[in-house]
């Protein structure tokens, strides 16, 4: 028994291995997807990232705001070392105004997309020395009388609280050959892609042997959703064999969604398919009527394209005596009850429409006497009649007579019916009932609740699927296949 389990738990462990494997390589996809759009958020709480993987996305200081950032803090320590008032610093704040300008008109923000961050720096300096023009105000900011005024150590603080961070999240990004920005995350990728690519050929040539009517293609088409591990774009739509492993291995269970799924799935295409399936039946037998095939399928006609038939038996006439046959044996003798019931009612009834009998009712014993005679009459009809139908069903020559009188029945009623004016108003009636079929009932058909009917059949399908009987003794518990 264990080394019958011995292959399945490796297995196991292995599907596991490789769901652990493509959900590590999943989250480095979706790391590298979000980290563009997140870098300021790594920049201000994870700056280690940013130093690892910068460049990996070609992503590099730029020069125009890591210079005008580095000014700033040299100004910072030739204040702490000669005071706000010397020439030095004078000159320094010269420069950083100089800079300031510059960066509004340059923009260096807009190469990545951060122009946003400059109309911030620019509205916060602004407010701060209540300035209109962005110029103006980065040069009041910049300036021994407001920063004596303000005291130093209060702007420089908003400075580097404010302003500081917004500028620092510029950079700058190299383009490559092909004009697209460096991107080198397929480096990273690389060696989850060859190994996905290793054990997809594997399970193909597994597949292959063990199926060996199957083409190389069809076997790879068998594991269809591992070629999204494979593919260098659209790197996020390898959730779906992450998801699929995951379940596989047993570490998800993805059961619940994927009834979700299937339902909805269902669900949308039911109620189309219903009335195409519907619509497409009552168009041709609309078709066949007008067209005359109907008509004359039904008054059995030659002269119609060749029908096929498949067992030399005319299922019509077949069907016709089987019903005679349950009629006469089966249904008659247990009905027989209720026919002798109604032929005693009508004969009583007859018996108090004359007058005379009418009169006779009031000597004694003769209401009795009648409901007798009525009792006795009716059950005589009854058994005749029987007996008749059961001597025609059994006499040759009576099922001869009876069949040349269904056939003569049937040829006066067809040459009556295809008369023109007779034949073409069935036909009109019948196309118009079918036309009025499609505008009412196939219209309600699809907009009943196709949820519900998905319910009632997954109900019958989980009654059918419970064992009648199970013996509690030697039951084993379920385990959940794939």
């Amino acid at each position: 028994m264990k080394t019958a389990k011995l292959p399945k738990q490796r297995n196991l462990w292995f599907e596991r291995l490789m769901a652990i494997t493509a959900t590590v390589n999943l989250g480095l996809v979706l790391f590298d997807l979000s980290y563009v759009p997140g870098r300021d958020f790594y920049l201000r709480r994870l700056p280690q990232i940013t130093q690892i993987y910068d460049p990996i996305k070609g992503i590099e200081p730029h020069r125009d705001t890591n210079k005008y950032l580095e000014t700033v803090a040299a100004l910072e320590q030739e204040v702490s070392q000669v005071g706000l008032q010397s020439p030095e610093v004078k000159t320094k704040l010269e420069e950083i105004s100089r800079l300031s300008s510059e960066m509004i008109d340059s923009n260096p923000f807009a190469g990545v997309d951060k122009s946003g961050t400059l109309e911030k720096i620019k509205n916060r300096m602004r407010d701060r020395t209540r300035q209109e023009s962005a110029k103006s105000a980065f040069a009041t900011f910049w300036s021994q009388p407001y920063l004596s005024q303000n005291g130093w150590k209060q702007e420089i603080n908003f400075f580097n609280q404010k302003i500081r961070p917004l500028i620092a999240v510029n950079y700058y990004r190299r383009i490559g050959e092909n004009g697209e920005f460096i991107d080198d995350f397929w480096i990273i990728d690389l060696p989850f892609v060859i190994l996905f690519g290793i054990e997809l050929l594997g399970r193909t040539f597994l597949i292959k042997r063990r199926h060996p009517g199957l083409g190389w293609l069809e076997a790879i088409l068998w594991r269809w959703y591992d070629l999204f591990l494979l593919i260098p774009f659209w790197r996020w739509l390898r959730i779906i064999p992450v998801l699929i492993r995951l379940d596989q291995a047993r570490i998800l269970d993805l059961y619940l969604v994927q009834r979700q799924i299937h339902q909805g799935i269902v669900a949308n295409f039911a109620e189309e398919i219903t009335e195409i399936v519907v619509v497409r039946v009552i168009n041709q037998i609309q078709g066949s009527i007008q067209r005359g095939e109907l008509m004359r399928w039904l008054l059995q006609k030659d002269n119609l394209r060749p029908y096929i038939d498949i067992n030399n038996v005319n299922e019509v006439e077949a069907i016709a005596g089987l019903l005679v046959q349950t009629i006469v044996y089966q249904v008659l003798p247990k009905i027989q009850p209720e026919i002798v019931a109604i032929l005693r009612h009508n004969i009583q009834t007859a018996f108090h429409q004359v007058p005379i009998y009418r009169n006779l009712q009031n000597f004694p014993g003769m209401g009795q006497a009648q409901t007798q005679f009525s009792e006795q009459l009716a059950t005589q009809i009854t058994a005749n009649l029987y007996s008749a139908l059961v001597s025609a069903v059994k006499d040759p020559v009576g099922a001869k007579l009876s069949g040349q009188l269904v056939q003569s029945f049937s040829e006066a009623l067809g040459a009556e019916v295809q008369k023109k004016q007779v034949l073409s108003e069935i036909q009109s009636l019948l196309f118009d009932f079918l036309e009025e079929i499609k505008l009412n009932y196939v219209q309600r058909l699809s907009q009943e609740d196709i949820d519900q009917i998905i319910e009632q059949t997954r109900h019958l399908r989980t009654q059918a699927s419970v064992p009648t009987l199970v013996d509690k003794a030697t039951a084993l518990p379920k385990t959940r296949e794939r």
